[in-house]
């Protein structure tokens, strides 16, 4: 089985840490969408990061979708969700807001570095900003007030980690750090663990 692209795309990388961490044995195939796009195109036609081809040739993409796939295969006790239906929907609600930083940090991104400058949408830059903010605010306002977890984090944790950790990665000006201790040290404490380390952002 493999996964196919680059490690400092968060969705990569969430599945990557999820694999992980439901014991799924997988190959990291690090192709970029941008680089080596003909390549990529050749294992799915649609480039999409992350990719996940089975052992039987099936290809998956859309790292929710993926993930999804592995936690239907889990056993309970081994799931990155809670199966309850209320603290389900709570993690859900966690994991949304965290998945939104990913959509909004790449939105930025893609709009600083591929759109020429004469071609930028600054009230659209704003709104975008406006909405990463407050997925932060909302985050910050939940791991502040949530003791840290133990050494096997669930989805909602892992994922806020890598959504923060990319997100200061790549435009650390637009949500500074010092301005969410909670999310900051959360992130921190899971980029320490040899589970994070093992799929490092760059």
């Amino acid at each position: 089985m493999k996964l196919i692209g680059m490690l400092d795309s968060p969705y990569v990388r969430r599945v990557a840490i999820s694999l992980d961490l439901l014991g799924v044995g997988f190959e990291h195939e690090p192709l970029s969408v941008f680089s080596t796009f003909e390549a990529f195109s050749r294992i799915n036609p649609v480039v999409k990061a992350p990719t996940l081809v089975l052992d039987d040739g099936a290809v998956l993409m859309d790292s929710t979708l993926i993930i999804d796939y592995f936690e239907s295969l889990s056993a309970p006790a081994n799931k990155l969700l809670p199966q309850q239906p209320q603290a389900l929907a709570d993690a859900l609600r966690i994991l949304g807001l965290a998945l939104a930083v990913c959509e909004k940090s790449v939105q930025l991104v893609y709009e600083r570095k591929l759109r020429p400058a004469e071609k930028l949408h600054l009230p659209w830059v704003e709104r975008v900003t406006q909405q990463l903010r407050a997925a932060c605010v909302e985050l910050e306002r939940h791991w502040s007030a949530r003791p840290a977890q133990g050494e096997r984090p669930d989805q909602a944790a892992l994922t806020t980690a890598v959504a923060w950790s990319f997100m200061q990665l790549m435009v650390p000006e637009v949500v500074p750090a010092g301005a969410f201790p909670a999310l900051e040290a959360h992130a921190a404490r899971l980029e320490q663990t040899d589970l994070f380390k093992r799929y490092p952002l760059a």
